[in-house]
């Protein structure tokens, strides 16, 4: 018999062993392109003549958000998908490896993203970062719905462009009762992001519920009586 711990000792040096090539497995030329037109973006009211526009800015904001957010539907891109499928460790593990890998950079680019909008027009920091947080979630889900119902080894592409599709038509398709997209000054900015806040919730379950490994029937061979 194996003694205690061992093998939760073992599960977190498998762990540990992977950081290294996980890290130089990410794709950072499309994490790099979402960043930097996020950034970009969220530069722009900065860039304008005269005094900018509080509802531009926002705008621009989220802008900047769903670029970023772009870049991650490709984090979870793996050309040798199928030979990792194979090491001990679990898919949900390999994930949470390359979210919480990225995770404090995107802390700091969208600390950045904030400190370029000028504060005179910058909107309620923690508001438009709980929207951004959203979109952020919405990507990974994206990108854990292709890894998830697919056999494609980068699934990125097709998951930027439903989450580009969605961001391009949401403003216009969805139900009046619910208004995610108001302005600073407008009475139902509380209310709309008590909305932000209950769709995040239900993305973060939707997208942890993609991570986990598909469920693989096991045949046995019946033998009939001679």
């Amino acid at each position: 018999m194996s003694e205690p711990g061992r093998e939760g000792r073992g599960m977190r040096g498998m762990t540990r062993d992977l950081v290294r090539p996980v890290w130089r497995s990410l794709p950072w030329g499309a994490l790099g392109t979402g960043a930097g037109a996020g950034l970009l973006l969220a530069g722009v009211p900065r860039g304008l003549f005269g005094q900018p526009d509080p509802w531009l800015s926002l705008t621009f904001l989220r802008a900047a958000a769903l670029a970023g957010a772009l870049g991650l539907t490709f984090l979870l891109d793996d050309p040798a998908r199928h030979t990792t499928a194979a090491v001990p460790v679990g898919r949900p593990v390999r994930v949470a490896l390359r979210v919480g890998l990225v995770a404090p950079l995107v802390v700091g680019w969208w600390t950045l993203a904030l400190a370029l909008v000028p504060a005179g027009v910058r909107p309620p920091v923690g508001a438009v970062s709980l929207e951004a947080a959203a979109v952020v979630v919405l990507a990974l889900a994206a990108a854990a719905a292709g890894v998830r119902f697919s056999d494609e080894a980068e699934p990125g592409v097709g998951a930027a462009a439903a989450l580009l599709g969605l961001g391009v038509s949401a403003p216009l398709l969805v139900p009046e009762r619910w208004t995610p997209f108001v302005a600073v000054d407008d009475a139902r900015w509380g209310v709309a992001h008590l909305q932000w806040a209950a769709l995040l919730l239900a993305l973060a379950a939707a997208c942890a519920a993609c991570t986990l490994e598909p469920r693989r029937r096991g045949f046995q061979l019946r033998h009939r009586p001679t």
